[in-house]
């Protein structure tokens, strides 16, 4: 039977500091994560617009005076988004930011040997691990950790509701690990099932969840794939038994189609892994997961 699980909006309301504090995130799900934590004792604005993709999109005049009257910037990284690095150094007097990838004890698995491991101070800070997979929100225990580091950023800058932000983040997470439960045990039995995706993004729900790494038809940054590219793919295809190619919400299509043309693969529901096409606000993180599963679980269980 189907389980499923949204992940509900733990907003706990009080009266605001003097100067509420004014932050400023990368995407969607950025500003989701920060949203349970804040509450309604802040203001948040999102630089990547809805039904966008994040690895395309331009800064806007706006944005600019956005981060200029920002207290924070809360970011995934350069990584994910290297049109926010030139921005990010030139921040208003007295603001800080905080990088999630950077973030001690985050799981990060590399594009090169696709394997997992703990940052920690040796990995340094930056431009450290550009080979570094930026998806990294797709694995809830990096989630869980980085709303604790978020109530800890808020918190010194709004002491007089510290202990509300830890609240807030410690109910998220006792949820996050509910969802977790219910989707690890959605996906098992379709764990063996191989399957296609637009680009390499799932690396860490696959791993996080124990299924089959998804073939990708474009590298991880989403760009065009050759056509020698596209000729090895299908050969992968048939090779590995896939039985059902995922296109990507706010990407090109065809580029699915080409690569499964003569495998008699099947189309399954587009994935957003970024959240583009979902209603911003706490609820995105919780329906991002729980989109991912219910689309792989239609398709692979299907006869």
């Amino acid at each position: 039977m189907r389980i499923s699980f949204a992940l509900a909006a733990l907003l706990f309301s009080a009266t605001p500091a003097l100067a509420a504090p004014e932050i400023v995130v990368d995407t969607p799900i950025t500003g989701s994560l920060v949203q349970h934590v804040m509450g309604d004792l802040g203001t948040i604005h999102v630089l990547m617009p809805a039904g966008t993709s994040v690895h395309h999109h331009q800064m806007r005049p706006s944005d600019a005076g956005a981060l200029q009257d920002a207290d924070a910037l809360i970011w995934t990284g350069p990584e994910l988004t290297p049109w926010l690095e030139r921005a990010s150094r030139s921040l208003g007097q007295g603001s800080v930011q905080l990088r999630l990838l950077d973030i001690k004890g985050t799981t990060l698995r590399s594009y090169d040997d696709r394997h997992a491991d703990q940052h920690d101070e040796d990995h340094g800070h930056g431009h450290g691990h550009a080979d570094n997979d930026p998806h990294a929100w797709l694995n809830p225990e990096n989630t869980a950790l980085w709303l604790s580091e978020i109530a800890k950023q808020l918190g010194a800058l709004d002491s007089e509701n510290a202990a509300i932000y830890s609240a807030n983040a410690q109910a998220v997470a006792a949820r996050l690990d509910e969802m977790d439960s219910a989707i690890r045990a959605q996906l098992a039995p379709v764990a063996d099932k191989h399957f296609v995706v637009f680009h390499d993004a799932y690396g860490y729900f696959t791993d996080h969840y124990g299924l089959s790494p998804a073939l990708a038809v474009s590298p991880g940054d989403a760009s065009t794939p050759s056509a020698a590219r596209i000729s090895e793919l299908r050969a992968a295809i048939t090779e590995s038994g896939a039985t059902c190619a995922f296109p990507e919400f706010a990407q090109d299509t065809k580029l699915i189609v080409a690569a499964s043309e003569g495998t008699g693969i099947k189309t399954g529901a587009a994935l957003d892994p970024e959240g583009a096409g979902i209603e911003a606000g706490p609820m995105l993180y919780g329906h991002v997961m729980q989109g991912l599963a219910d689309s792989l679980t239609d398709c692979l269980s299907a006869e």
